[in-house]
């Protein structure tokens, strides 16, 4: 009795399953590359503020900014930035940790475009797969004539919406991790908010 398999649904799709295929690998690479920078990001030294807190008030500047560079992660560049602008006036220190957290989230979601487009076209591709297949079926059941049977057109039907189904589950995966990535880097946004709030009430305080 015929089984149906996964490798059998992969070979009865047709070419359109190669870009679904690429697609897929993509989505792979993709997620597992964003989850180990995105995790990296969310390590935290929880001694990093009070360490910099403590050199600031014994203006040494030059012990905190090393401490920063050596923790290098988005908040401590955040940090850093705000502490190669001490001295000048507030705004200017406030704009310019924002700018650069701007650019830690805007690097934190490379490769995050590639996710929402693969989840939003390849079911689409899946759809073009199976109206292809079905057009294909048709036309080999008119050349038939009169030796046309049922068997012929499921035949075709089935193999038609095999990349409907591969279309669905590349594009839910993709966005799985899209969403997945975007609450990951929502994290790392909240954590750089609270830490330059943290900073700049630093700045404020009295020696």
């Amino acid at each position: 009795m015929d089984t149906l398999t996964f490798w059998s649904l992969v070979m009865d799709g047709g070419y359109i399953m190669i870009p679904l295929a690429l697609l897929l690998l993509l989505t792979v690479y993709v997620f597992t590359e964003r989850c180990i920078v995105i995790n990296r990001a969310l390590r935290e030294d929880p001694t990093f503020m009070k360490r910099i807190r403590d050199y600031v008030h014994e203006a040494d500047l030059e012990s905190a900014i090393r401490l920063c560079r050596n923790t290098s992660t988005p908040y401590a560049n955040l940090i850093l930035k705000g502490l190669q602008r001490i001295g000048r006036p507030t705004q200017d220190v406030l704009a310019a940790i924002e700018n650069t957290g701007n650019l830690e989230i805007s690097n934190l979601g490379k490769g995050l475009p590639w996710l929402s487009t693969t989840a939003a076209g390849a079911p689409m591709l899946g759809f073009l797969g199976t109206v292809v297949g079905m057009i294909q079926a048709f036309f080999t059941l008119a050349k038939a004539g009169a030796a046309s049977n049922i068997t012929l057109l499921s035949g075709g039907i089935y193999q038609a919406l095999v990349t409907t189904v591969a279309g669905l589950v590349v594009g839910i995966l993709a966005l799985f991790a899209y969403n997945y990535l975007v609450a990951r880097i929502n994290r790392v946004m909240s954590r750089l908010e609270a830490r330059s709030i943290e900073f700049m009430d630093l700045l404020n305080e009295p020696a």
